[in-house]
């Protein structure tokens, strides 16, 4: 336990502790209409090193802040070892950041961070994320009109201010596509893509739920290919892969994935998701007792999703910067566009995309994509 000028903060050591530490954004956001309250439970299970596979190659801390005996802040310390073992650079990160609008707040809980990341040998702290890049991603600097949508994060427009008055910088922005319509391709991109589909070179085929173990190895080994040059890439794990998987069967139809082949070889995936806050938003957090039944009516019988997410898109990197490697790209969007606006879904989220792919932003522009949100990464020398 640390004092800093009447703000003090503990680590999260005790049960009381921890359901402190997931209610407290239920206080911050009370008059924040936009704001959709996660599930206490999916929360705790994300936090608990028995059931994230994160814990399996990372470690990490909680910290609330108190002012007197009222939680006004909170913060996590975490160190990934497969980021450290593949990249070398001596960082640590830092996630779950949530505070008053108090820059006493935010230092204390930076400090108590930074601390934390300095005795395990980190030279710099970079965040946030929760608790991997894998993971939920970036503060939202840009778009706070807009409720979030599943695995994607919200905030209070005084954070990036209060962040960088602690001395943190920013280090990469995260961009959100608003998809509004699911709109067609253009005229030009669909016939191209007929034409090579007609030469039996390129074929795009759904995800088979009867195989999902396989289907997911090879959707998970395009992924790891595709991204592994990308700023901050760390690989998936077998046992994430899992989890995902187990996840994904409870909400995700076949045709949410697809999978695009090239002269037979599997060489570009796409990943769509349910917005599971349009359906939860009313819950408060709670589950239980009632709300679970809620939840499985809305999912089974509620009819489509208003909203959808493309939170995983990948083609091979062999076809990057080429032709070949666009219309894959194309091929999995347009397939699961189709299916999605076939069903009724008014608009899809395409996040998030690395300020610095230049070339996928592009493409998701010439599809109808609007950038409506913008998640930041910020980094801070501690040595």
């Amino acid at each position: 336990m640390t004092d800093h000028a009447g703000i003090t903060i503990r680590p999260v050591e005790t049960r009381r502790l921890l359901k402190a530490f997931i209610r407290l954004p239920h206080r911050l956001y009370a008059n924040d209409p936009a704001w959709v309250p996660p599930l206490d439970l999916e929360r705790k299970a994300h936090l608990s090193p028995r059931q994230n596979p994160f814990f399996e190659h990372g470690e990490a801390a909680l910290f609330l802040a108190f002012r007197g005996e009222v939680p006004v802040g909170r913060i996590s310390a975490q160190i990934d070892r497969l980021h450290l073992d593949r990249h070398q650079d001596g960082t640590g990160f830092f996630g779950f950041l949530e505070a008053e609008d108090d820059g006493t707040v935010f230092a204390a809980l930076f400090e108590a961070a930074a601390e934390w990341l300095r005795t395990r040998g980190m030279r710099r702290m970079r965040g946030p994320f929760g608790f991997s890049i894998n993971q939920e991603s970036g503060l939202l600097v840009e778009g706070f009109a807009h409720p979030p949508v599943v695995m994607m994060g919200h905030a209070r427009p005084y954070y990036d201010e209060r962040v960088k008055a602690c001395g943190l910088r920013k280090v990469m922005d995260l961009i959100a596509y608003d998809y509004p319509g699911l709109q067609p391709v253009p005229a030009a991109m669909a016939r191209m893509l007929e034409r090579l589909k007609a030469k039996g070179v390129l074929s795009v085929r759904p995800m088979n739920k009867r195989r999902l173990r396989e289907e997911l190895s090879l959707i998970m080994d395009i992924f790891n290919d595709a991204w592994a040059e990308n700023w901050g890439f760390v690989p998936f794990t077998e046992r994430e892969i899992r989890k995902l998987g187990d996840e994904l069967k409870l909400i995700v139809d076949e045709r949410d994935v697809w999978i695009a082949e090239y002269k037979g070889e599997p060489a570009a995936m796409v990943v769509t998701l349910p917005d599971i806050n349009g359906y939860i938003r009313d819950f408060g957090g709670r589950l239980l007792p009632f709300n679970w039944l809620k939840l499985i009516w809305r999912l089974k019988f509620g009819g489509p999703p208003e909203t959808v997410r493309m939170p995983l898109m990948g083609v091979r990197r062999r076809y990057h910067n080429t032709a070949v490697g666009s219309a894959l790209a194309l091929a999995v969007i347009d397939a699961v566009r189709f299916h999605h606006a076939d069903r009724g879904v008014q608009r899809g989220e395409l996040s998030w995309i690395l300020e610095t792919n230049t070339r996928m932003r592009h493409m998701i522009e010439a599809l109808g994509g609007v950038p409506y949100k913008t998640y930041r990464i910020y980094e801070k020398a501690i040595a």
